[in-house]
């Protein structure tokens, strides 16, 4: 559960993002992201129409990979696409006959959809590796049994790898301890490694370089060599003063990925928190300071970065203290310095067409 709280248009019971049938009418139910709505849907004639609050909203058809369980975001009727608007970035899946392989990549979707729906809410661009040699895919790989080379998660120039073994929860958490990462999950992979795709588009491309470069520093510093220097000698010193996470100071281009990825982790989390009505109030916070009514659209132009660090640094502190409660490390691990806030808000003024040319808004919400 996550993000915006949807309700079934045929009954008006509550239902979640992922949800493919209603549990009190059992009409199927699919996500249009063209209105960001979940519709309730009865069969008609090979495809399906839309009924109850929104049975003005047509027919519509399931993406193919639905097929696999895997999606269930919807097509209009008379498109000739197959794919939905998140399916469509796929340049390799996992073999689709090996039971155990789908349902890796069941986990990488549903992290990949939740990605795609906060760039779609912020009005991102999204392109393909079809519309544009450089547009964004992802590749689910698995690791070849006849070499010893493992797949590597990374960016290569809108080229998403992720290996498909991070989706097997044991794995990853060997991998995250063995990093010493607090935190690693399948979506941070997916908010990160597209956070350097949109470098590419929003800074490279949009007019920007100047405006991130006094922000995130250098980024012509040799990659290799940085992130070498990092593995070899650890993270700089005082590092949680100017970045959001060790790695982020091994170079600009990650600085920029990790802060990029823990904005999306942020404004997900907070339209969570104003979906539920979510108020923090303790008891004990005579100055305040720890108190937020979560009322605002954080999606909305005229939102500033002071309203969502005023309301998060609560937010985060309050979910904190119940994952303690029940003997889970910290759900954010992180603390967020005012050079962090500073940066946040260079994201949150690029993603808003605030700081270079405002290209990024060209081709959002297509589906």
């Amino acid at each position: 559960m996550k993000m915006k709280l949807f309700s079934c248009p045929s009954c008006s019971h509550t239902v979640f993002f992922e949800n493919t049938v209603c549990e009190r009418c059992n009409h199927a139910l699919g996500y249009e992201p063209q209105a960001n709505r979940i519709l309730a849907l009865e069969a008609d004639e090979g495809i399906w129409k839309s009924v109850g609050a929104y049975s003005d909203a047509g027919r519509w058809k399931y993406c193919q990979n639905s097929e696999y369980g895997v999606c269930n975001w919807l097509i209009p009727g008379d498109s000739a696409d197959s794919l939905c608007a998140a399916c469509r970035h796929n340049v390799t899946v996992p073999d689709l006959g090996d039971t155990e392989k789908v349902d890796l990549w069941r986990s990488m979707e549903i992290a990949k959809h939740r990605m795609i729906y906060t760039a779609m809410r912020l009005g991102l661009p999204l392109v393909t590796r079809e519309e544009d040699d450089e547009g964004l895919g992802f590749d689910f790989l698995s690791n070849d049994p006849g070499t010893n080379e493992s797949v590597m998660t990374g960016h290569d120039d809108g080229l998403i790898t992720i290996a498909l073994v991070e989706a097997n929860d044991a794995e990853r958490e060997k991998r995250r301890t063995s990093m010493g990462e607090p935190y690693r999950t399948l979506l941070g992979h997916f908010r990160h490694e597209v956070g350097h795709w949109y470098w590419d588009r929003l800074v490279r491309d949009g007019g920007a370089l100047d405006a991130c470069r006094a922000i995130f520093g250098d980024d012509t510093v040799d990659y290799g060599d940085a992130l070498q220097t990092h593995y070899a000698n650890g993270p700089k010193p005082n590092w949680q003063d100017e970045y959001v996470s060790s790695y982020a100071g091994a170079h600009a281009w990650e600085d920029f990925a990790e802060t990029w990825a823990h904005y999306f982790h942020i404004v997900d989390t907070l339209e969570t928190g104003r979906s539920w009505g979510v108020i923090v109030n303790p008891r004990v916070d005579e100055a305040g300071l720890l108190s937020t009514r979560i009322d605002f659209d954080v999606f909305s132009e005229g939102v500033t970065t002071q309203e969502i660090a005023g309301a998060w640094l609560p937010l985060s502190a309050a979910l904190n203290s119940f994952n303690r409660s029940m003997g889970h490390q910290d759900l954010y691990p992180f603390v967020l310095s005012e050079t962090v806030i500073g940066k946040l808000g260079f994201i949150h003024d690029l993603v808003h067409g605030r700081i270079g040319n405002a290209t990024g808004k060209a081709g959002a919400h297509r589906g």
